[in-house]
C-alpha cells in the first residue's frame, strides 16, 4: 500500500495566507477584507505588499460581507477573512441576501473551523457551518486538509466566478499533499486504491482516515481512502466507483454529522448505489474547551475511530 509522509507539521490557515499572498503578485483584482483578526487569518504578507487592496472593517463581519458583495460590482475578487462561526452563523442572512441569491463573486475564507480550533471552546467551535453554506444555492463549498492544499485552493478559487466558502483550521496537522498539486474544484483525490471499504474524508480527517488505512492494513482490510475536498458540488462519479467495488463506506469529517460530508454521500448513495455506511463525525452536540487531540479523542474523530467503524461497516455488507 502507498505510504504518504508528513514533510512537517503547518497549520492549514498559513496555507491560506500563503495563497493569498501569491494572488496578491498575480492577480491584481484580488482584495481582502478581515474583520480584526488580521494575525489568526495570516493576512500580514498580502498587506504588507498590497496596503491599498487591504480593508479592515473591524468587529463588523456583518458590514464585512456587505462591503465584500459591494466590491464585486467593479470586478474586484474580494477574499473576506475571519472564524469560521463568524463567516457563517453571525453572518448568515447577509451571505444569503447579498451573496449568494445575487450570485457575487465573494470568497469567503474561514479559519479556526471544528472542534481543532482547541481551547477557546463551544462558543468558537462551530460545527454546523458545511450544512449551513451548502444549503445555499449556487455556494460552492470546500474545506482542505493540508497547509499545501489550503494554499492551492486559495489560489484556484480566485479563477472560479462565483462564491465560494473555503473552510479550514488552526492547528498545526500534518503536511502531506504534493506541493505542486493542481487543485480542481469539484475533483475528489483518490489517495489509495482498496478493495474491502471505501474511506470518504474531508479537512482534518484526510489524514487521520490515510493512518487508520495503515492499521487495517495489517489486520487484512484493505481500504480506499479518499480525500473530499469538495463537498459541493460533490464528486458523485468518484465516490460511486469506489463503492462500487468495495461494498460499504465510512464518512469522516470535523463537523456535525447532521448536515455536512456524510448526509451528501447518503445522498448520492441512496439514489444510485445503497450501501451500507458509517459516520465519523460529532453527534448532534456542542464542542468544549480542550486541546485539538484532546477533543478529536473524546468526540471520536480519529484514526482509530475511523478503524472500529470500518470494522463494523464490513460486517454489514
Amino acid at each position: 500500500m502507498k505510504k504518504y509522509i508528513d514533510t512537517g507539521k503547518k497549520d492549514t490557515r498559513s496555507g491560506f495566507g500563503a495563497g493569498l499572498e501569491e494572488l496578491g503578485k498575480t492577480n491584481e483584482n484580488v482584495v481582502a477584507l478581515c474583520a480584526d483578526l488580521i494575525g489568526s487569518l495570516k493576512m500580514d504578507a498580502f498587506i504588507a505588499n498590497h496596503p491599498e487592496r487591504f480593508f479592515q472593517i473591524g468587529i463588523a463581519e456583518a458590514n464585512m460581507m456587505g462591503i465584500a458583495a459591494g466590491l464585486t460590482i467593479g470586478g474586484k475578487i474580494p477574499f473576506t477573512g475571519t472564524f469560521a462561526n463568524f463567516s457563517t452563523g453571525r453572518v448568515y442572512d447577509q451571505i444569503r441576501q447579498s451573496i449568494a441569491y445575487s450570485d457575487k463573486n465573494v470568497k469567503i475564507c474561514a479559519s479556526h473551523a471544528g472542534l481543532t480550533l482547541g481551547e477557546d471552546g463551544a462558543t468558537h467551535q462551530i460545527l454546523e457551518d458545511i450544512g449551513l453554506m451548502k444549503m445555499l444555492p449556487g455556494m460552492t463549498v470546500i474545506n482542505t486538509c493540508d497547509y499545501n492544499q489550503t494554499k492551492a485552493a486559495t489560489i484556484a478559487i480566485a479563477e472560479y466566478q462565483g462564491p465560494v466558502y473555503l473552510r479550514f483550521g488552526r492547528p498545526k496537522v500534518a503536511n502531506f499533499t504534493p506541493e505542486d498539486q493542481n487543485f480542481e474544484i469539484g475533483k475528489a483525490v483518490l489517495l489509495q486504491e482498496g478493495t474491502d471499504v471505501t474511506i470518504v474524508a474531508t479537512g482534518h480527517l484526510v489524514w487521520e482516515a490515510l493512518q487508520a488505512a495503515e492499521s487495517l492494513h495489517e489486520q487484512g482490510i484493505s481500504a480506499e481512502v479518499i480525500n473530499i475536498h469538495t463537498i459541493k458540488p460533490l464528486d458523485d462519479e468518484a465516490i460511486l466507483n469506489s463503492v462500487k467495488k468495495t461494498g460499504c463506506i465510512v464518512t469522516a469529517e470535523e463537523h456535525n454529522f447532521l448536515g455536512g460530508l456524510g448526509e451528501s454521500v447518503s445522498r448520492v448513495l441512496t439514489q444510485h448505489n445503497p450501501v451500507p455506511q458509517e459516520f465519523i463525525a460529532t453527534n448532534d452536540t456542542f464542542g468544549e474547551s480542550g486541546t485539538p487531540d484532546q477533543l478529536m479523542e473524546k468526540y471520536g474523530l480519529n484514526a482509530e475511530a475511523i478503524s472500529k467503524a470500518v470494522l463494523k461497516v464490513v460486517k454489514r455488507k
